[in-house]
């Protein structure tokens, strides 16, 4: 599946990652966000990620321009007229979602994939609707998108084969390892590392252990690339919130009600790597400071 034209709707880290890991493949970008301020944001949040990248060299000047010329900024969904394939990244809110699937279908063609990154939310409640609930489907893409092959391809209840089909053509064009999903709260990886993050989270409030010790532990005792902590500080410990209250109230099951620390930083502004201190601390490029 040649795919000439994505678009991307949601710039916060996510939106950024998808966009340059698939400009990088030679694909036009149409990124989209609310504001300009935010998409100035986006814009410095792609020079400073691809100027860590380009700093461990991981790619060249030359690259890095590429990336940047193949990816267009804007705030109007008509930008997306042309793309084959579109995936909304905003935060995790039901209702706007669904909004925003409804004024992506105005806009794109019939053949157009529409997919959600969701990674809480029910694909079948946002599909039904759209006039065309057979060709949305979720994508679950992992952070950061450049360096982590997996993406779970979620089916809603009237996801078509079609869909099914052509998103794992896509993903196969971006060389991601794909694993299909009937549609459940939290999917596979949500629904495993939000109860281990929550509890590690209970840990550290207990001071029964550092943060630094806890996420020790589960990377030389499980092999964990980083610890649950970190991980925590990465996605942002706002959106771990959202992503936890979303499965209880999915599922009202307790182990997804969310630690009253995690909730105490989050009041706090201290929300990861986004703002330099969560757990830990980070420097500029998002490494540990």
């Amino acid at each position: 599946m040649k795919i000439q034209k994505i678009g991307i709707v949601g710039a916060g880290t996510m939106g950024q990652g998808l966009a340059a890991a698939m400009a990088g493949k030679g694909v036009e970008v149409i990124l989209l966000d609310r504001t300009e301020q935010d998409l100035e944001h986006a814009k410095l949040g792609l020079e400073l990620s691809l100027d860590h990248r380009l700093a461990k060299w991981g790619i060249t000047e030359a690259e890095k321009k590429s990336i940047l010329s193949r990816i267009v900024l804007g705030t109007n969904v008509s930008l997306l007229r042309d793309c084959e394939v579109v995936i909304e990244s905003i935060w995790e809110n039901l209702e706007d979602k669904i909004e925003l699937l409804l004024a992506i279908e105005k806009e794109v063609g019939p053949e157009a994939l529409l997919a959600t990154n969701t990674s809480t939310l029910s694909i079948t409640e946002l599909a039904a609707q759209t006039a065309h609930p057979e060709r949305v489907i979720g994508l679950h893409f992992h952070f950061p998108v450049d360096r982590r092959e997996l993406v779970e391809v979620v089916r809603g209840l009237k996801t078509s084969e079609r869909t099914v089909e052509s998103a794992y053509r896509f993903l196969e064009a971006l060389d991601k390892k794909a694993v299909q999903v009937f549609e459940s709260p939290g999917f596979i990886t949500t629904r495993l590392m939000l109860p281990l993050i929550n509890e590690a989270v209970l840990i550290y409030a207990e001071g029964v252990a550092t943060a630094e010790d806890i996420d020790k532990a589960m990377k030389h005792g499980f092999g964990f690339h980083i610890g649950p902590l970190e991980l925590a500080d990465r996605f942002g410990l706002d959106t771990v919130v959202d992503m936890l209250e979303a499965m209880f109230h999915e599922t009202t099951d307790p182990r997804y009600r969310p630690a009253a620390y995690l909730r105490k930083l989050v009041r706090g502004g201290l929300l990861g790597t986004k703002v330099r201190k969560g757990f830990f601390q980070y420097d500029e490029w998002g490494e540990r400071a």
